[in-house]
């Protein structure tokens, strides 16, 4: 089983969440509902949809995770599924992301672009760690 399906198959049993056909006509997605959470695209790769305040809130961690992938302008975020702990990355951001959308719209928001699907691939985590 592939690490996004390991995650996909745990989120998809968290009773906020249910499966959805992605906005970007790729892969599959989660949704809460009011909003698209999550969408995996590949077997070691996810879209999470964060809210601006969010981003602005963990900015730091976020850059700071080798995993994540921060396109400018998104409010989404690609996690990058390579090893066990980004499952566990993946599932305390998909949280986070919830509990952001609860309180959705916030001042400085605004609506969410398409996923980062369609923005490029994602780099490798040998380059994002300089390895």
């Amino acid at each position: 089983m592939t690490l996004a399906l390991r995650a996909m198959t745990q989120l998809a049993a968290w009773p906020d969440l249910s499966e959805a056909r992605p906005s970007c006509g790729t892969g599959r997605a989660l949704r809460s509902a009011r909003d698209e959470i999550v969408h995996f695209h590949s077997d070691h790769e996810a879209d999470l949809h964060l809210t601006a305040r969010a981003i602005r809130r963990y900015e730091d961690h976020l850059r700071g995770a080798t995993a994540v992938r921060m396109v400018p302008g998104s409010r989404w975020v690609t996690i990058r599924l390579d090893v066990d702990a980004d499952i566990h990355l993946l599932l305390t951001l998909v949280s986070v992301a919830l509990q952001s959308h609860q309180a959705w719209p916030a001042a400085g928001d605004t609506a969410p672009a398409e996923c980062n699907e369609h923005r490029g691939a994602s780099l490798p985590r040998t380059i994002l760690s300089g390895s």
